[in-house]
């Protein structure tokens, strides 16, 4: 394993905290962890509601002229942050590993996943959210205009798992809908997320427009859902339970992106040389940190045996560490807690009966929080893996013999976030794909096929979530839609003078001569 190393020395980000709007003062100070090592990577204020409030007016101050601006001038701005993203890009890679402890593979998925956000929107978002032309009440009679106008100020709240990612590619689409943003990154990974903006701020972005508030969640989420006029939520269930219920308090609409506990089904036909490559890939990645890396295995029995050998072969080649190169294949866990999580789940279904074919132990040799690629079979339903989302680098494999018991194993979860099918049959791998209760579904590919598809919606049925992210629905939810409609010639009603009798014999027949005619149905 390389020596890790940083370009950024730890304990030298103090300069990223002037991107915060406001002295820290006699605030205190949270201290952030690198996950590799155990170091302090330096400190961040714990602002108070009274800071969020602040934010949320100066956010709101902001937002009218914003939006009043062309949406090519707000893309164009866009446009330049996707270059520089790219062309900072060593040393992005190089703040997200050391704030997440993640192998630089897995933090490139982040960077790419900002510049594919970022040119999708610039270049396609006007087509979603443009005034249009709909059909009116009867045809020449009614002219009806749909429009649509950004909410105000949306607040984000996003997670440690993904820094980079999700503290800024939903708020791409919200500034482009002509919104501000107010952003509370995670306590833990609050520096990518800083120097996110600043890159943001140095393609163009007025300052205000964007504003960040750091510290816990449990003191300032609140104020911020409260003052927000749409709320972007990403974490687990459990959060998403109380924030959908403070939100709605405030009738304030929301879209959230939940837990997981993703199904990935092999059948008889699948390459097993593809499928165990992309397996590793769906279930490893970030260490599992995914909200939709893939947890249960269900291998047909044709090719269990072969499968399992082939997979637990390859798991026992990734190598673990936190260089800054692409020479490890698995990173650290990103803390203790997380850490004790993934013990208890596996030394639970040890107790319970389950076979650990690979892994199961911790690594502190290599680094704090590091855990063993794990892969269990044996795993039965009243073991807490078996249901509960790990969120760690543990699979549990299992058996079925047909069509109809993939599916019903795949759907015997209360979360539908994601899911994965393989098999050389494209007719069999839609058929299945239609049937499972998931958000997304890749034929073939673990995650990226449907999270890099940019145009079509992401997010989860069931628990895993509420709205969706990508695609048109990623931008229209930061609109309130309105209808304008002019009734011109003559109103939808009787004209003067004209008995009612005979105005309902004249509307009923032209009813039954407009869905005759196709245009006009």
């Amino acid at each position: 394993m390389a020596e890790t190393t940083t370009r950024r020395p730890p304990g030298e980000f103090a300069d990223l905290l002037g991107q915060l709007p406001s002295d820290p003062g006699n605030r205190e100070s949270i201290a952030v962890e690198a996950p590799d090592t155990g170091d302090e990577l330096g400190t961040v204020p714990a602002h108070t509601a009274a800071d969020v409030r602040a934010a949320t007016e100066r956010a709101a101050d902001a937002q009218a002229s914003w939006a009043d601006r062309s949406f090519d001038e707000r893309a164009a701005i866009i446009d330049r942050y996707h270059d520089l993203v790219l062309d900072e890009q060593e040393e992005l890679l190089d703040l997200v590993q050391r704030e997440s402890g993640k192998s630089r593979r897995a933090a490139y998925e982040e960077l790419l996943d900002i510049a594919i956000t970022s040119r999708y929107y610039a270049y396609h978002g006007d087509e979603h959210i443009q005034s249009r032309r709909r059909a009116g009440a009867i045809p020449l009679l009614t002219k009806t205009v749909e429009h649509h106008h950004p909410k105000g100020v949306v607040g984000i709240i996003s997670p440690w798992n993904y820094p980079l990612t999700l503290a800024v590619s939903d708020a791409i689409p919200a500034l482009l809908a002509g919104n501000s943003v107010v952003l509370k990154p995670a306590k833990e990974t609050p520096f990518t997320a800083l120097r996110a903006v600043s890159l943001l701020r140095e393609a163009g972005l007025p300052d205000d427009v964007f504003q960040i508030v750091t510290g816990r969640g449990s003191e300032i989420g609140t104020p911020l859902i409260e003052q927000s006029d749409y709320l972007m939520f990403t974490g687990s269930t459990e959060t998403g339970r109380t924030v959908a219920e403070q939100a709605g308090a405030n009738l304030t609409d929301c879209s959230m992106e939940l837990g997981g506990k993703n199904p990935l089904l092999v059948f008889d036909d699948a390459d097993l040389g593809k499928t165990v490559e992309g397996a590793i890939r769906g279930a490893f990645t970030n260490a599992g940190q995914l909200c939709i890396s893939l947890e249960r295995f269900y291998v047909q029995s044709g090719v269990r045996e072969a499968f399992e050998r082939r997979f637990v072969d390859a798991v026992d080649e990734l190598e673990l560490g936190t260089s800054l190169d692409y020479d490890a294949d698995v990173g650290s866990l990103a803390s203790a807690d997380q850490l004790e999580k993934v013990e208890s789940h596996v030394e639970d279904a040890r107790e319970k009966g389950a076979t650990v074919l690979t892994g199961g132990e911790a690594r502190p040799d290599v680094g704090p929080y590091f855990y063993e690629p794990t892969v269990l079979t044996d795993v039965t339903d009243e073991m807490t893996v078996a249901s509960e989302e790990t969120f760690g680098p543990v699979v549990a494999i299992h058996e079925f013999d047909d069509v109809g018991e993939a599916i019903e194993l795949a759907n015997d979860s209360d979360r539908g976030l994601n899911a994965s099918v393989w098999t050389e049959d494209s007719d069999l791998g839609h058929a299945v794909a239609r049937r499972i209760e998931c958000g997304t579904v890749n034929i073939n590919e673990g995650y990226v096929a449907t999270w890099a598809s940019t145009d079509a919606p992401m997010g989860g049925m069931k628990e895993s979530g509420l709205g969706r992210r990508h695609g048109r629905e990623g931008i229209r939810k930061y609109t309130d839609a309105q209808t304008v409609a002019e009734q011109r010639i003559a109103p939808i009603a009787a004209p003067s003078g004209v008995p009612e009798e005979l105005y309902t014999a004249g509307m009923t027949a032209a009813m039954r001569v407009l869905k005759r005619i196709p245009g006009l149905r």
